[in-house]
C-alpha cells in the first residue's frame, strides 16, 4: 500500500469529508465551482515538524488561499505549510 508522507515542513489535510451536492431553501442546485473553499480539515500527515502543536486526526482551521489541491486514491487532499496552519479545532465542555 502507498501512503503520501510531506516533507519539510508541510501538512496534508482531508477535504474529503465535504458534502456532496448542495441545494438552496427554494430547491436550486449549487455547483462545485460555485462553492466555498472548506477552511477546517483533518489532519493526515505531518511532516518534519519541530514539538508540532497537532497531531495525526485533529481538525484544523487553515488560510483561505493557501496549499496545492490533489487527489490521491479518491480521496481530496490538500498539501500546506504548517505555517498556514491557523488554529486547532477542540471540542470543550458547555458551561
Amino acid at each position: 500500500m502507498k501512503e503520501l508522507q510531506p516533507l519539510n515542513e508541510n501538512v496534508i489535510l482531508d477535504l474529503s469529508s465535504e458534502q456532496g451536492e448542495q441545494r438552496t431553501a427554494s430547491g436550486i442546485i449549487i455547483p462545485d465551482t460555485a462553492k466555498e473553499k472548506p477552511q477546517i480539515a483533518a489532519v493526515l500527515a505531518i511532516g518534519n515538524i519541530e514539538n508540532p502543536a497537532i497531531k495525526v486526526g485533529d481538525s484544523v482551521l487553515f488560510k483561505k488561499y493557501s496549499g496545492t489541491e490533489l487527489e490521491y486514491e479518491g480521496k481530496k487532499l490538500l498539501v500546506i505549510p504548517y505555517a498556514d496552519l491557523l488554529a486547532k479545532v477542540v471540542e470543550t465542555e458547555a458551561i
